[in-house]
């Protein structure tokens, strides 16, 4: 990038920020936008493209493109449209996210955990682990499209609560506002922002801070949770008191205008060796794990008994199972052992290093 100064420009924005976040943009790969330039396209003139970035952001002058919206298949059927901002996009996002993030982050609760610095989901599945032993009852709960449906008014009530940036509002509120194009078609948003976009998931937990997280805390300090993006779990003393708040969450994800998905959220029972009543859910799936009753060793004691644990889930397995199969190999096959390795270890490695803590 050249060498002009910051001095004369609205915002001051530095270069080092633009080329920082071309860094992580570079890191995470990605695919192309509605330009269709891809990252390597991008870094053949790298200098001048980020110097368009920094120059139009610092001064106010930058505009997003429609994001490209993209299909892809759920593990539990139908369809996620994601929406896939231009690598261009994806730089000045990034930019914005590490400027407000930092100070985001410190508001959230610690049993907040998607996309999160420092936090993982095998955090929240090892927290729910612990929490199902204490607790007898579960309340699983899922939004049904949460960054579909994000009410912008009250999204930006809570950034400009919290997010002082001048720059970093405006470029907010010019995303939000970005339409999506689909097919060809290019069509206008009114809520939501785009799963898929590099600033969306520091935007949902912002407003799920409030509509769930610190209300959660305030209205039943006594009932621990835990949070993954739209994924939910309140640990419960009994049926009565989940059925209670099965209907005072679902009242106050509607005044915050969110749903609770109606097949994925239920009541469950955590069955095991010293809580033996019947009930027809005792089992419920989070972040690729399903909890259950299940039967251990006490290698001490040299007998069985009933725990209730986490262990990979029915819809996961599917996915591996297809995930090989699209590999094509034949059942006889002429590659190498070590070619069929080269293959299969990068996920192998990754399953491993997820479900085999």
């Amino acid at each position: 990038m050249t060498s002009e100064s910051t001095a004369d420009k609205p915002f001051r924005i530095e270069k080092r920020q633009v080329y920082e976040a071309y860094k992580a943009v570079k890191a995470n790969h990605g695919a192309a936008g509605v330009d269709g330039e891809t990252l390597e396209m991008f870094e053949k003139d790298l200098a001048r493209n980020l110097y368009k970035i920094w120059n139009r952001m610092s001064s106010g002058a930058y505009f997003p493109p429609p994001v490209r919206a993209v299909s892809i298949p759920k593990k539990t059927g139908g369809e996620r449209v994601l929406g896939v901002p231009t690598v261009s996009d994806r730089i000045a996002q990034t930019v914005v996210k590490q400027m407000i993030e930092p100070d985001l982050d410190s508001l959230f609760l610690p049993d907040s955990y998607g996309y999160r610095p420092g936090k993982s989901a095998l955090d929240a599945v090892g927290v729910t682990r612990q929490r199902c032993w204490k607790y007898d009852w579960v309340l699983e709960f899922d939004i049904k499209g949460l960054f579909d449906n994000l009410p912008h008014d009250l999204l930006l009530k809570a950034v400009r609560k919290h997010v002082t940036c001048k720059w970093a509002l405006l470029y907010i509120g010019r995303w939000l506002a970005a339409p999506m194009e689909k097919n060809g078609e290019v069509v206008a948003r009114t809520c939501g922002t785009p799963q898929g976009g590099v600033v969306s998931p520091c935007l949902a937990n912002l407003f799920m801070h409030y509509a769930f997280d610190l209300w959660m805390t305030r209205m039943h300090p006594d009932l621990p949770w835990c949070r993954y993006a739209d994924d939910g779990l309140v640990h419960c003393q009994s049926e009565q008191q989940a059925e209670a708040l099965k209907v005072e969450l679902s009242s106050r994800l509607a005044a915050c205008g969110l749903q609770m998905h109606p097949t994925k959220t239920k009541i469950v029972y955590c069955k095991d060796q010293r809580r033996r009543g019947t009930y027809p859910n005792v089992a419920f799936d989070f972040l690729g794990y399903q909890f259950r009753p299940r039967r251990m060793a006490n290698t001490q004691r040299d007998e069985f008994f009933c725990g209730y644990t986490p262990a990979v889930s029915p819809t996961a397995l599917k996915s591996m199972r297809a995930t090989i199969k699209s590999l094509n190999i034949p059942r006889q096959t002429p590659g190498t052992l070590a070619e069929i390795a080269k293959q299969l270890n990068p996920l192998l490695r990754g399953w491993i290093g997820y479900y085999g803590r």
